[in-house]
């Protein structure tokens, strides 16, 4: 008999796959703090590779399909965070460096969406950023490439442009923690699940939105993310 519920479930949230019919459904984000060094830098911090640090956005963040993103309340200070996806297709504990990729199923290029002003405060007080990270729609997303299709891409440009003008733009190569190293160390702190999504880190130059701004995310050899502020 198939399970009956009191409330009727929200839809799976879920990404297409280039050359599939079948989508990528979501079941977590997990997201690198400070993972290149001159983004540190201009955060204020010590890019010195210490321990990463993660955060995370639900599953329904998720904005695809290169639908509009809607501008999120009770903020004036929203930022663009262009960064490599990294979706898990195996799960797993405790897993080793040199085992990490085999846990890989794709990757995607992605947007890691801030209320920078009420991140912020969060900071100030010691609080958690759920407010700043987590809010509907922080999560615009490509479609994903299969690792049989792209491999492990490990070097290459990672930009982010607004209405054509370049704003972000780094190298794969400048993670300090790279994607086998990231996997490794998420996995002593949670039991990987296909599924998850690792949002890898973002370089430099991050900075405000405003309603009407075309945004187009792009990482090496990756499906175009492109998503207007609304």
């Amino acid at each position: 008999m198939s399970t009956q519920y009191v409330i009727e479930p929200v839809a799976l949230p879920s990404l297409p796959v280039v050359g599939d019919t079948r989508r990528f459904a979501v079941n977590r984000i997990y997201c690198v703090g400070r993972n290149y060094a001159d983004h540190a830098r201009e955060m204020g911090h010590d890019p010195d590779r210490e321990p990463p640090f993660f955060f995370m956005k639900p599953a329904s963040a998720i904005v695809t399909d290169g639908a509009d993103m809607q501008y999120p309340s009770l903020s004036n200070d929203v930022h663009h965070e262009i960064e490599m996806v990294v979706a898990i297709g195996k799960g797993g504990a405790n897993i080793a460096a040199d085992k990490a990729l085999d846990h890989v199923y794709g990757y995607g290029v992605g947007l890691d969406m801030t209320r920078r002003d009420l991140q912020g405060e969060a900071k100030k007080m010691g609080r958690p950023w759920d407010t700043g990270k987590a809010f509907d729609q922080s999560a615009p997303c490509s479609a994903l490439v299969p690792v049989s299709q792209c491999g492990h891409p490990a070097q290459g440009s990672v930009r982010l442009m607004v209405n054509g003008e370049v704003r972000q733009e780094g190298d794969l190569n400048q993670l300090i923690w790279n994607v086998p190293d990231t996997i490794a160390y998420l996995s002593t702190l949670f039991t990987l699940q296909p599924g998850d999504l690792i949002f890898s880190g973002t370089p430099a130059g991050v900075g405000p939105i405003k309603k009407g701004d075309v945004l187009e995310g792009e990482v090496v050899g990756l499906p175009l993310l492109k998503t207007r502020i609304v």
